[in-house]
């Protein structure tokens, strides 16, 4: 039997371009534009089968290639290599973006940008793509590995599907790396840890899956961005290795505990975002240490126990999201006095208290939002039969498995555990339950009497607190550019911050300085 004449095109591009055609058939033919798990699964697998960027490239590739055209350098050549083979790789490009890619002259293709090579000043290299919110449907090849001097690398927002080629391990000197709201699929791209010279790191709004690899957390990256993936591991404990200032872990599957070398990352951490996953248990004393953090949201997870006191180390927090999980106890003036809080939500919790700095109606600098709790007397709360399953069991964090041991600063034994509340409940203390027991006075059985005229036990002063946070160091290290691109394309606008308090929408000021803001999600495939 005959083949047909298409088959070659077929076998080129079964991978990712005959993935699309699935997933539109598979919206087409559905009532709802949401993919299933299955049907995704499936997808991702026909992607990750054949496709030709999962080769490699070899290290004499361009001189096997044949050209008519005369380069200014060797450079320039390799980079019209690699540009028309991505070119070839593009199945749709709405706004003829890479029409203009014709010709030797690659510096003066749209997206392209070009600078003095850093070996030599009086050559003309390609150092920057930029093809944000182009919409283009294709692929990486593994010719992109050919822009060694590539220092710039945004792709955000299009439909470029397929994985990240191994040849990304030759751009040695790549400094931002976004390939944010794309379609790429398969584990953790593990090439982009070879990058040594890596400091902006966005793969948001994609379907990798699978673990996170511990390495990732020990490159020296300003930020890192792997929200709305389907990431499943626990976070590594090497989180405090990270010298980022912004870390994104929202809407994915994540499990386990926030691990306590969160606590090293004082120096420079600014913003880190947990909200929406699977994360449980108490969260690690630790935490208290991040005197530079401004942001810090774990909202939406399974999180329990009670808000330590070493938070009230946090002192340059403006939001702090902890709405939606299962914590519990009494809500003080360690955190709703916090110096610089600005947004406080603590709803859809177990609360049972609150100090009078946390109402809502007595602070008018600050939005608090305590509806959804277990607090007499106030709006919105929970039923007693909603609370009384977790308010009557109450949890022992300095016992539990997620933030109570294995601590870098271990709380000190019995009487100054900083997890306990009682000093502040005074403040504010729930209600007492209608019967108490009566005390029973029973000395014990070969103790002899105290003497008749002892003096009465002396008054043990406050224990003092457990960490007292490191000195504050306000130098994160700044975000790279080279070359500082020109922007060809204007920056997408910033959304309006979220009203529903229970949806899952992270807030649009995260990681606002850098060059590439929190894409718009195209809906469906």
């Amino acid at each position: 039997m005959t083949p047909m004449k298409t088959l070659p095109f077929l076998r080129e591009t079964s991978g990712c371009f005959l993935s699309l055609l699935l997933v539109a058939s598979l919206i087409h033919s559905s009532s709802s534009r949401a993919l299933s798990d299955s049907e995704f699964a499936f997808i991702a697998r026909r992607q990750l089968l054949d496709l030709h960027e999962n080769d490699d490239l070899t290290d004499d590739y361009e001189s096997h290639v044949k050209l008519n055209f005369t380069f200014q350098n060797s450079e320039l050549k390799s980079a019209y290599i690699a540009l028309q083979a991505w070119k070839r790789a593009i199945y749709s490009d709405p706004f003829k973006t890479t029409r203009s890619w014709e010709g030797p002259k690659v510096c003066d293709y749209d997206g392209v940008f070009c600078a003095s090579s850093l070996n030599d000043p009086k050559l003309m290299v390609v150092a920057g793509i930029d093809l944000n919110h182009a919409d283009i449907a294709g692929y990486l090849p593994v010719e992109l590995g050919l822009l060694t001097d590539l220092a710039l690398f945004h792709i955000n927002s299009n439909r470029f599907c397929g994985i990240i080629p191994k040849s990304f391990s030759k751009l040695t000197l790549l400094h931002e790396l976004d390939v944010s709201n794309n379609r790429f699929v398969g584990p953790f791209p593990r090439v982009v840890i070879s990058i040594q010279s890596l400091k902006f790191l966005d793969i948001r709004y994609n379907n990798f899956e699978g673990e996170l690899p511990s390495e990732l957390f020990e490159m020296e990256l300003d930020a890192l961005f792997l929200n709305n993936n389907r990431f499943v591991s626990n976070i590594p404990e090497t989180l405090g290795s990270s010298t980022a200032s912004v870390i994104v872990f929202a809407n994915n599957r994540l499990s386990g505990c926030i691990p306590n070398s969160i606590g090293k990352m004082y120096n420079t951490l600014n913003e880190i975002v947990f909200q929406n996953n699977n994360l449980t248990g108490c969260l690690p004393m630790d935490i208290g240490m991040l005197g530079n953090v401004t942001v810090l949201d774990i909202a939406s997870n399974t999180f329990n126990g009670v808000l330590a006191k070493t938070i009230k180390g946090l002192g340059k927090i403006e939001e702090l999201d902890v709405s939606n999980n299962m914590l519990a106890g009494f809500v003080s003036d360690n955190v709703c006095r916090l110096p610089s809080l600005k947004n406080f939500s603590f709803s859809y919790n177990y609360f049972s208290g609150e100090a009078e700095s946390c109402l809502p109606l007595n602070r008018k600098d600050i939005v608090f939002d305590d509806i959804g709790n277990c607090i007499p007397d106030r709006p919105k709360q929970k039923s007693a039969k909603e609370c009384q399953p977790v308010v009557s069991r109450p949890v022992e964090c300095s016992k539990s498995k997620c933030g109570g041991g294995g601590g870098h600063s271990p709380p000190k034994p019995t009487d100054d555990d900083p997890y306990d509340q009682s000093p502040v409940k005074r403040q504010r203390p729930p209600p007492p339950p209608k019967h108490f027991p009566p005390p029973v006075v029973k000395p014990p059985v070969h103790s002899p009497p105290p003497p008749v005229n002892s003096p009465p036990p002396p008054v043990p002063s406050p224990p003092p607190p457990v960490h007292s946070p490191p000195p504050l160091v306000q130098s994160p290290p700044p975000p790279v550019h080279y070359p500082p691109p020109p922007v060809h394309s204007p920056p997408p606008p910033r959304s309006p911050p979220p009203t529903p308090k229970r949806e899952v929408i992270l807030p649009p000021n995260i990681g606002f300085q850098y060059s590439s803001p929190p894409p718009p999600k195209f809906p469906g495939y």
